[in-house]
């Protein structure tokens, strides 16, 4: 059991930054483990109770050249995970729901509606209480506050400019100080690299690109090439400026959700409201939000009604309209109504700040290929030392060439071989697509999650509430000597004021059908026959199939369209006035709006979907006919890992998409459990990733992503080892020499970062 502490780093602008902390602080007692996020700007430490309490990790971090402060209060020992708790349904009186006592008599097949749930947290996921809490508005220290012409590399590249502008000219007016002159000039950018290579040194890194370059700039100037050293100590500050510009607007791009939030919100007090901090609001307050405010906490509406614009968390683009008992998110937007929201999250566990502890900690975990070229890199640098000795050394040794033209090429190699663009080539555009990925609310845990991402082939999904509405809806009206919406506002008039989820389809068939509004009077309900009531002089009955067989016989057709309904799976009820059937209506819990386009984008990107469900075949089939999806049904959730691992072992890689707490055997067996979970807390904690959207199109856009991601590192790893060996030619020929070699390390990593940050660039949705 250990502490973990966080903190805020600057200065950070690439993976060896990242790696000489990480060894640093590694090497002080007391401490266990060490991640380090150049993308997040973090530090996450755990360490034992022997830590020394002045915290010798902020002191070395300084030395090393870097901003520090602690990011949080220390969090509470990490405590093993509970075991996973069984929901019994029964024991809560389950989905099945009693008709009878709705008082419709209705043949419901709850077959429909796929209710095996296991409400225990699925094994492979984290636990949400072990996660420190994050302080929205602490967000960076020093230097990464202000614009990036005020931090302190940019007034030491502004300073090394000036001293080669002044250089030039006494130069012009003494030609014989040249040499004297830039070697001053080269000395304002270079005591500050080799202070840093000279800590890092003694810390743990010795072979540092602060090294590297020290030692190219000193021999340059030993043996006559001050000017070239002077300007090659400017070129590497110039690119270390751009490196960390380009770093900084990576890291703003999450902690800029921040700034979503309102300062104030209005809280009722005592028959009035009153205005206070949003940071100060407690659990079960009752805040007031009025039209065009943003919305100061997640929460759960108690009164009124309005359309939420959720873009600035989930990126949808359409407002969701909202009313009593509908959860609402903080930072996003109240569009046309007053409403009043009870506070359902602290302002340091709300969505937004739930999702910028989770990209931050995302970014902290290294991919598989971040993790292969760290290891490179560390025999990668020595070995560049090694290979530059050798070029200066052996010509002049074997061949009898010029020492001064071959020490010249080797200290050339020296900067050519600098790490920085290989080691941030990978980090770069994890960091950019685990960011793009938040800003239109897909979210992963971290650059290993992303990568199997990449990868997937099949995608296996839950069917109610995932690809289905969850929710039973009218799907189709049959009427006998009425209209459809004459029969749908005849069965409306019944079930008004119901909040059965049976009557609330009807409802909700009848807005959408703009039917008329028919008022009944002696509304009643008949014990397992259903709703009656009168329209004038006319006696309705709106009830089962069997209980209207019971009044009057039904025809041979009537049958037959019941059969067939049934047969789809559906739920059949039946409307009499005055004893004749005018109508038949089913309903179901039909497929989402955007589930076959969803599966569509899926097929395109040559990904099969299967929908994997507790449900009986018949309902199963028959939402999987109408989406054109291959089915499994009637499965425990033993049998949906089962099948999982059938699909894995015939080489295919495999995403469960689902609730984020359903079927945990199959969310752990799968590659990558993907939570559909509009926020709550169990869909951003639970699975690897999470869609907030609750978009069924979102699990392509989030492989796309990936797929993206993944390209882009390739391209990163061509640019950079690529412009190494372009310029390791030319300069071993003589057609370069030392302005080009920093050029080729410096502006490598420039153009390295710039490529991961197009990612950053949201593409539009259809």
């Amino acid at each position: 059991m250990g502490i973990q502490d966080r903190y805020r780093i600057t200065g950070m602008d690439c993976a060896s930054c990242a790696q000489k902390i990480d060894t640093a602080v590694r090497r002080i007692d007391g401490v266990e483990d060490v991640s380090v996020s150049v993308s997040a700007g973090t530090m996450t430490v755990r360490r034992g109770e022997a830590l020394d309490p002045a915290d010798p990790i902020q002191k070395i971090v300084a030395k090393l050249g870097y901003g520090i402060a602690p990011l949080a209060a220390r969090a509470a020992p990490v405590a093993p995970a509970p075991a996973p708790q069984e929901h019994d349904h029964d024991a809560c009186g389950g989905h099945d729901h009693d008709h009878g006592a709705h008082h419709h008599g209705h043949s419901h097949d709850h077959g429909s509606h796929d209710h095996d749930h296991d409400h225990g947290h699925s094994p492979a996921a984290p636990v949400a209480a072990a996660a420190p809490k994050i302080d929205l508005h602490s967000h960076d220290v020093g230097e990464d506050d202000g614009a990036w012409w005020q931090s302190k590399k940019a007034r030491l590249t502004f300073a090394a400019g000036a001293a080669i502008v002044v250089a030039f000219l006494v130069s012009h007016l003494f030609p014989e100080t040249k040499p004297i002159t830039f070697a001053i000039a080269m000395l304002f950018g270079l005591v500050p690299i080799a202070r840093r290579a000279f800590m890092a040194a003694r810390y743990g890194t010795p072979f540092s690109i602060e090294t590297l370059m020290t030692i190219a700039a000193v021999g340059a100037v030993i043996i006559g090439a001050a000017e070239e050293a002077a300007m090659v100590v400017f070129l590497f500050l110039i690119g270390e400026l751009l490196e960390g510009v380009a770093a900084r607007r990576a890291r703003s791009s999450i902690r800029g959700l921040a700034t979503l939030l309102p300062e104030t919100a209005r809280v009722e007090e005592a028959g009035g409201t009153r205005e206070v901090a949003a940071a100060d609001l407690q659990l079960g307050s009752i805040i007031q939000i009025r039209p065009g405010d943003r919305i100061a906490a997640d929460g759960l509406i108690l009164g009124g009604e309005s359309a939420i614009d959720e873009a600035p968390v989930t990126g949808e683009s359409v407002p969701k309209r909202k009313g009593v008992g509908d959860t609402v998110f903080a930072g996003t937007i109240n569009a046309d109504g007053v409403i009043r929201v009870e506070v359902t999250a602290v302002a340091s566990d709300n969505t937004i700040a739930r999702i910028v502890r989770l990209v931050e900690e995302a970014q902290e975990a290294k991919a598989p290929t971040e993790r292969f070229i760290d290891r490179f890199s560390r025999w990668y640098t020595p070995a560049v030392l090694v290979v530059g000795a050798l070029v200066a050394i052996v010509p002049p040794l074997a061949f009898g060439g010029d020492w001064g033209e071959w020490i010249y090429k080797g200290l050339a190699i020296l900067l050519i071989g600098c790490p920085c663009a290989l080691v941030i080539s990978t980090p770069a555009a994890i960091a950019a697509g685990l960011a793009a990925g938040a800003r239109q609310g897909l979210l992963m845990k971290g650059g290993s999650v992303l990568e199997t991402l990449a990868g997937i082939n099949r995608v296996a999904f839950d069917k109610t509430g995932t690809l289905t509405l969850g929710r039973p809806v009218v799907s189709d009206v049959v009427g006998y000597g009425r209209t459809e919406a004459e029969v749908i506002a005849l069965a409306a008039s019944l079930e008004t004021g119901s909040n059965h989820p049976l009557a609330r389809a009807i409802l909700g068939k009848a807005t959408d059908m703009a039917a008329p509004t028919i008022v009944a009077q002696e509304i009643a309900a008949v014990a397992g026959k259903g709703m009656t009531g009168k329209v004038g002089a006319d006696a309705l009955l709106l009830g089962s199939a069997a209980a209207a067989a019971e009044i009057t016989p039904l025809t041979v057709e009537q049958e037959a369209t019941i059969a067939a309904l049934g047969g789809e799976g559906k739920s059949v009820s039946v409307l009499l006035v005055n004893g004749a059937i005018t109508g038949i209506i089913a309903m179901r819990d039909g497929p989402r709006a955007d589930a076959r386009e969803g599966l569509a984008e899926l097929k395109a990107l040559d990904v099969a979907p299967i929908m994997l469900t507790g449900d009986n075949a018949r309902a199963a089939k028959a939402v999987g006919g109408d989406l054109g999806i291959e089915v499994r049904a009637e499965l425990l959730p033993q049998d949906k890992q089962r099948i999982i691992r059938e699909l894995q072992a015939g080489g295919a890689k495999v995403a469960k998409v689902g609730d984020g707490i359903n079927d945990a055997p199959a969310l752990a067996a799968a590659d990558v459990g993907i939570a559909m979970g509009g926020g709550t807390d169990v869909a951003l904690e639970t699975a690897d990733a999470a869609i907030l959207n609750n978009n069924v199109g979102d699990v392509a856009r989030l492989i796309r992503l990936a797929r993206r991601t993944m390209r882009n590192i390739h391209q990163n790893i061509v640019i950079a080892l690529g412009l190494k060996a372009v310029f390791l030619v030319t300069t071993i020929v003589g057609i370069t020499g030392l302005w080009p070699a920093i050029l080729a390390d410096t502006g490598a990593t420039v153009l390295v970062t710039i490529n991961a940050l197009t990612l950053l660039v949201v593409k539009k949705k259809a």
